[in-house]
């Protein structure tokens, strides 16, 4: 289906497809030619035309790739893999994340399926409210869930291309309403608010009524409004001014700001604001008090769970995953995730992109304590047994090491091992953990109340802070105590702190660049990481030469003694130490080199956003509109589109 208005024509004709198994509960097959009265009379067929709608998340074009994964950068932390001009300008990913925004075709891909999923969910929505048995519990339980996820997908279209048409019908047989005109963001943010508010009454918890984390429950309903709220109450690009609305040059005291004149980047006025800021905390306050959800005490544990495709059911820290199968869907630990780079490799096929990247300054700015930073950052590929070949010269090619092989199962390892292109790796899509309800929670009690203020449940925002912290450096209560003291000094200096301690936890999930917009420090934070490294490199900050000690064991899978790693300077002995070139060694004779291509990276790295010299630092915004983090609405989709849409932001 190539487009919108092809997709809402043809879902409504027949409830039929079989669903392949991405997970068990999805493991069922829909009747075919029914009508719309006995699929919503009978609980079992209205839970298979549910089970469509979650089918639709695990496609490449939502949820196994674009929206994890391909959309999400970049930011100050994660960068994809575009460091050249010609990279940085590609008609693909590369270029869409460099904020270039190509025609890329695959858009069309994402706009169609993503409406598919609505319009199979407003199927759902409409027959169980016209149903004969719609109070029974279980059917409460599902429209509680198409509702949800209607929700989720129309604010991920939201998020990536500003105003969208609003459908919260399906397609009627006269085509009346086929072709819609776009809808202003906020006035669909206030629909989906009012909706997630109804699917968390009919919701049960996770861990009830046989709900795990793989189906909506009333966790992620109110996570959900609260991410909603926030992002809503933030700043965003629009296609017009809105009166009543604050421009984001107005809080640069004076100076022209990243806002465009033509096509502004706004935030609602502080009435609007504090409304949807005490809305996320009583959704907020729910999560927490309910108790359901916890963070498991080990964050190694939370990682490890997830890529050996364990649900968990004793913290339920993750509120919700997309469900994917191995060798079905998923491309967590091959797009996203510690690189394998060889021939023979001990893991099976041996090349896994690692597209999605870290920075060297995000690896930098973590305290040496912070169990995170290991488990978050690997500046390292999985090649063969040879250690001296796995760390890599590459301050922007830091791979996400959440998602690691060594970790998977050995099913996984069996599969990998007997293919020979990309398949299906089978690790849930984890959209919202319980540490981001916390540091969401702590984000708006602030902003509310100060540090000190807290909600209904009672927690301060510097308890929610602590929780968090406390976790990364497994209880050291003193260093966390001081650390969230001192943040604490200030409502702008807890600020400060929730900001970086959101990176820290939740980098490479998918969150941080739209953290950034809504904060209107996208391009700030952008500039400071290139700033951070500029410097680093002209005053000699990183080691040129990376000393480690080998495992005793000699075990290929794991290859260094990563305690013994020297990451910030040598030691004052290297006996029984091996070495490999590392991030400081740009210099030649105490000048970098002209041709020098990670100094180079400085030019063109969000080059749609940002104009960024290596000599001479930040030159402005760029593109022809400032701020543009959103993306166009591709060719395919408008030719389609009967004349009704057209894009904007600069667009052609």
């Amino acid at each position: 289906m190539k487009n919108i208005y092809k997709t809402w024509a043809l879902a409504g004709l027949a409830f039929a497809t079989t669903l392949t198994s991405c997970s068990d509960f999805l493991d069922q097959t829909s009747p075919s030619e029914m009508f719309p009265e006995t699929v919503y009379n009978t609980e079992g067929y209205t839970q298979q035309a549910l089970n469509k709608v979650y089918a639709g998340l695990v496609l490449d074009h939502t949820y196994g790739c674009r929206i994890p994964l391909n959309f999400s950068t970049n930011s100050d932390i994660e960068l994809v893999d575009a460091l050249t001009q010609e990279t940085t300008t590609a008609d693909s990913e590369r270029g869409l994340c460099s904020y270039n925004a190509p025609n890329w075709n695959r858009l069309a891909n994402n706009w169609s399926e993503m409406f598919e999923i609505i319009e199979n969910a407003n199927w759902v929505i409409e027959g169980i409210r016209g149903s004969e048995i719609r109070e029974n519990e279980n059917m409460r339980y599902y429209l509680g869930e198409a509702l949800t996820l209607r929700a989720m997908v129309y604010f991920d279209l939201i998020k990536h291309y500003g105003d969208v048409p609003m459908k919260m019908e399906s397609t009627k047989s006269d085509g009346s309403n086929l072709y819609l005109e776009k809808t202003d963001r906020d006035v669909i943010m206030d629909s989906l608010l009012v909706d997630l508010q109804e699917a968390a009454e009919l919701l049960p918890w996770v861990g009830e009524a046989g709900y795990t984390s793989e189906h909506c429950t009333k966790g992620f309903a109110y996570g959900l409004a609260a991410r909603i709220a926030l992002a809503e109450a933030g700043y965003a690009i629009r296609e017009t001014p809105k009166e009543g609305y604050v421009n984001l040059s107005e809080k640069r005291e004076g100076q022209l700001g990243y806002s465009d004149p033509t096509y502004p980047t706004m935030r609602p006025g502080d009435e609007k604001r504090r409304e949807l800021y005490e809305l996320a905390l009583n959704c907020l306050d729910a999560i927490i008090t309910s108790g359901r959800h916890q963070l498991n005490p080990s964050y190694e544990d939370e990682w490890y769970r997830i890529n050996q495709l364990t649900l968990d059911q004793t913290y339920y820290e993750n509120i919700f995953e997309v469900a994917h199968g191995l060798n079905y869907s998923g491309e967590m630990g091959y797009t996203a995730g510690v690189r394998i780079n060889t021939a023979g490799s001990p893991f099976g096929f041996s090349n896994s992109s690692g597209k999605v990247k870290l920075t060297a300054p995000f690896f930098m700015s973590f305290d040496p304590e912070d169990v995170r930073r290991d488990i978050t950052c690997a500046p390292y590929e999985l090649r063969d047994v040879t250690a001296t070949q796995t760390f890599t010269n590459a301050p922007f090619g830091i791979y996400v090491a959440k998602w690691d092989v060594r970790k998977m199962t050995e099913e996984w390892r069996a599969q990998n091992a007997a293919v020979s292109t990309k398949t299906g790796y089978g690790i849930n899509w984890v959209v919202m953990r319980y540490s981001d309800v916390l540091l969401m929670y702590a984000e708006v009690v602030n902003e509310l109340y100060g540090p000190n203020g807290s909600g209904t449940c009672g927690k301060s925002a510097m308890e929610a802070l602590a929780e968090v912290r406390s976790r990364a450096f497994n209880g050291n209560a003193e260093k966390v105590s001081q650390y969230v003291a001192q943040a604490a000094g200030s409502k702008e200096s807890f600020f400060d702190a929730i900001v970086d301690e959101r990176a820290w936890e939740l980098a490479g999930e998918a969150v941080r660049k739209y953290d950034l917009i809504r904060w209107g420090l996208l391009i700030d934070k952008t500039v400071e990481m290139l700033d951070s490294y500029k410097h680093a490199i002209e005053n000699d900050e990183y080691v040129a030469d990376l000393y480690y000690k080998e495992s005793a064991g000699a075990d290929p899978w794991y290859l260094v003694d990563y305690s013994s790693v020297c990451w910030y300077e040598e030691p004052e002995s290297t006996n029984d130490y091996k070495s490999v070139s590392f991030w400081g060694n740009v210099k030649k004779d105490g000048v970098i080199p002209d041709d020098n291509s990670t100094y180079d990276a400085l030019n063109y790295i969000s080059s749609g956003l940002i104009s960024y010299d290596k000599y001479a630092g930040f030159q402005g915004a760029a593109g022809p509109v400032i701020n543009r983090h959103v993306w166009p609405i591709h060719t395919t989709t408008i030719n389609d589109s009967n004349g009704h849409l057209k894009n904007s932001y600069g667009f052609n």
